[in-house]
């Protein structure tokens, strides 16, 4: 009889997701990482020098407070969050910039003549923001609970995902702001993808801010290893798993891979069938990342940004869209869009007294080997001049070292596979449950089932409480850290 109830392979957030809801339910779980530290998505690392602690993938969280999973966990109990008073900035040439204030009304006054069109396009989303993150996430293949939320938010979407995006603004700074939310999805723009995501991070912005956690991304996954271990769970790391017949016996495994390695580690028990529905799902494109050391904080243009978390580096609107659909096209963008974090603006033991980490990603195609640390560079003495003279050290990786660094990133495809409508619902096949697999036990709660990307923990967590559903006929058990074995934890 084996000792094990569960077992989860991948421990960044969704796998450890998924082994907290087993641990808490009672089983006995271990999970096991190819890696020597766990983290996956959110992991920080000194990269560059001594002292500087970056961010590997991940650094700012819109679903930290959004999601639900991290609403039941107690996240924001357990671990220090800071909220920037502007959730993202949207610098553009002559000093001028977008400044999405947490404060609706004051991002509503600071956009001029657009103002009321914005507080038009946002306000009702705002107001009802947590049903916004609950019908885009993990209820994203149920009927909305709350059907006229979801038709705000479908029509909004229909607009800026449309010829007619442009159609209430006036001015340039507005339609640029939406245009570099949307851009998270790495997809040609207009398009109803990255324009629902982009509203659901706008939404995010300004309902509950986008916060950052103090001492890095790292800190998320620690706070759920520890309750893991407090309820009993085991982590192996430095184990890569290739087959099923590698693990010991369990009732369930829960993958938190690609697709296309859970078609590979289940090789020998998915049905046919279900194998060539997998290989129908499809990556997108990619990014490359460079990470700085700076001796000082970025020179911004407009001082304003400096109160940002997140600022999306790329010009107007049409030099940002243009830009996506270079990449589309297979082609390096001679403009490049750059999405930059600037946490040690927030969290001074991020670096040392007075230094600074910058952390920035532009897109590319798939599989791209360029060094981008020149064109990130460049795009920031644009919009920050002195920007270069301030590096004392950077660290790069391509797309395919992203893809090297993590199997889930395809080709350097952060996402776990390409952001469009039918992937967001279809992810990795269309199903009521896309967690489980035909095979008795199997399951999968990575980016590549539903609701997709985003560190939330919702696809683990999902995958896990389906399991415990089907089989062991146990209910979701509570998560909170009032419940939990360990006091502190």
């Amino acid at each position: 009889m084996s000792e094990l109830d569960a077992i989860v392979v991948g421990a960044g957030p969704n796998g450890l997701a998924a082994a907290v809801t087993l641990a808490r339910a009672g089983l006995k779980v271990r999970v096991y990482e190819r890696n020597t530290s766990i983290g996956g998505g959110a992991r920080t690392a000194q990269l560059t020098l001594p002292g500087f602690h970056h961010d590997v993938c991940s650094a700012v969280h819109p679903m930290a407070l959004a999601s639900s999973f991290f609403q039941a966990f107690g996240l924001e109990k357990r671990i220090e969050l800071v909220t920037p008073e502007i959730s993202y900035g949207h610098p553009l040439d002559n000093g001028r910039a977008g400044l999405a204030y947490h404060d609706l009304d004051r991002a509503v006054e600071s956009l001029g003549r657009d103002g009321r069109a914005w507080r038009g396009l946002m306000g009702p989303l705002v107001e009802h923001a947590q049903q916004v993150a609950d019908f885009t996430g993990d209820q994203l293949l149920q009927f909305p609970r709350n059907p006229i939320t979801a038709a705000r938010f479908g029509l909004r979407a229909l607009e800026q995902g449309s010829p007619l995006w442009n159609l209430r603004f006036r001015e340039d700074v507005a339609p640029a702001m939406l245009t570099g939310i949307a851009a998270h999805t790495i997809s040609p723009m207009p398009g109803l993808a990255p324009a629902g995501a982009g509203l659901a991070l706008g939404t995010y912005a300004h309902a509950k801010g986008w916060p950052i956690p103090v001492g890095g991304s790292q800190a998320i996954v620690d706070a759920l290893a520890a309750d893991l271990v407090a309820h009993g769970g085991e982590i192996v790391v430095g184990q890569e798993i290739a087959s099923l017949a590698e693990l010991p016996d369990a009732k369930i495994v829960l993958l938190t891979t690609s697709s296309q390695a859970l078609s590979a580690i289940a090789n020998d028990v998915l049905p046919t069938t279900y194998k060539r529905r997998l290989e129908g799902f499809r990556y997108g494109n990619a990014v490359a990342k460079v990470d700085f050391a700076l001796s000082g904080p970025v020179p911004w243009a407009n001082e304003e940004l400096h109160k940002a978390g997140t600022l999306h580096v790329g010009g107007s609107r049409a030099e940002v869209s243009r830009g996506e659909r270079e990449v589309d096209d297979g082609k390096h963008p001679t403009s490049p869009y750059v999405l930059v974090a600037q946490p040690s603006a927030f969290d001074p033991s991020r670096a040392p007294a007075g230094k600074h980490v910058l952390w920035a990603y532009t897109h590319v195609p798939r599989h791209s080997e360029l060094d981008a640390t020149e064109a990130i560079t460049a795009q920031l003495e644009r919009f920050a001049p002195g920007f270069r003279d301030l590096v004392l050290a950077s660290s790069s990786m391509s797309a395919v070292d992203m893809g090297n660094y993590n199997p889930n990133y395809i080709g350097g495809d952060i996402a776990g596979g390409a952001a469009t409508i039918k992937q967001l619902l279809a992810r990795p096949v269309l199903a009521r449950e896309p967690w489980r697999t035909p095979v008795t036990g199997l399951y999968l709660g990575s980016s590549s089932a539903v609701p997709g990307p985003g560190v939330h923990g919702l696809a683990g967590w999902r995958a896990a409480t389906s399991a415990l559903k089907h089989e062991f006929g146990l209910p979701s058990p509570d998560l909170s850290p009032e419940n939990s074995l360990s006091p502190g934890v």
